[in-house]
């Protein structure tokens, strides 16, 4: 279709930065999507022959680390390089940013609860603002060194190359957050424990695995344009830390009670609610984006 190759909402590289030719890109980026998408399921599968049943299993840490290693083999031996991994935090040039990566998921969550409050959605007779402050707390330093292998592979690889592809903005968005959501389907099918989904959603398992794919396409526009405003990975890797910080105790530590027939409408992870105030943020930060690059998409090297 023609909108998807709108010059207006291409991609601009500049010719300054010395990357991979787009055979090449595209290349490494099937190659990267088949070992990801396929990971966990490979993972399921060796655990099945080695009679692992358990939720943490080897099966499990090839899923966990073989975007990661795929990532660098990539990087070191087939070509892509390392220029636009987006190493550097830049700091001091991107405060604002941060600020945003800080505040996002709170503040979203906030209006969440409060609107799930004014309409008796959601139940907070469990909450303790003294034990979730001290949960969010412990939470922040084992999160932000999980979430930096995580978002180096999402973020720091799979959204610059796609993005080097000068697809139209909302082709990248689903490209990026579709890969992203297919990772997660064997840890949702395979290597999460019932207890655990139940504790978030009364949804079946394969309802909530389902939801889960559009909940993090629309997410990923946020996380897609400030890797384009900042250049850095490292807001990506706070914004993240914030969210499995904040928003999963929640409900995984039953703080709140949200009523079942009305959790499609106000969870804070997956509900209708949640999912319109995250892609306003994407939205939202994708028109300064375009205001501040002259209606192209930004590209940033390390």
């Amino acid at each position: 279709m023609v909108v998807w190759l709108c010059r207006t909402n291409s991609i601009n590289v500049p010719n300054t930065l010395s990357m991979s030719s787009p055979k090449t890109t595209l290349r490494n980026l099937i190659i990267f999507a088949v070992i990801v998408i396929f990971s966990g399921w490979i993972g399921h599968g060796l655990d099945l022959l080695a009679g692992n049943h358990s939720g943490e299993t080897p099966g499990m840490l090839l899923w966990l680390i073989l975007p990661l290693i795929t990532m660098l083999i990539l990087r070191t031996f087939a070509g892509d390089g390392w220029k636009d991994a987006g190493l550097k935090p830049k700091l001091k040039s991107n405060i604002r940013w941060y600020l945003i990566a800080l505040a996002a998921y709170p503040v979203i969550t906030l209006l969440i609860l409060l609107t799930g409050r004014l309409t008796g959605w959601i139940s907070f007779d469990n909450f303790s603002s003294t034990l979730f402050l001290n949960a969010f707390a412990i939470a922040l330093i084992p999160n932000f060194i999980k979430n930096i292998p995580e978002e180096f592979v999402w973020r720091g690889y799979l959204t610059p190359k796609v993005v080097y592809l000068k697809l139209n903005d909302f082709m990248v968005y689903l490209i990026v957050g579709s890969i992203w959501a297919l990772w997660h389907i064997p840890y949702y099918l395979f290597f999460l424990d019932d207890s655990t989904i139940q504790s978030v959603t009364s949804l079946h398992k394969l309802h909530f695995m389902l939801l889960s794919i559009p909940v993090m396409i629309v997410w990923t526009v946020a996380y897609v344009e400030l890797r384009l405003l900042t250049g850095s990975v490292w807001p990506l890797v706070v914004m993240h830390t914030i969210e499995d910080a904040f928003v999963n105790p929640l409900l995984l530590d039953g703080y709140i009670h949200i009523s079942a027939d009305k959790e499609l409408w106000i969870s804070p992870i997956y509900g209708c609610l949640s999912i319109l105030l995250y892609g306003l943020l994407g939205l939202g930060l994708r028109k300064i984006r375009k205001k501040k690059a002259g209606n192209t998409m930004m590209y940033h090297g390390c």
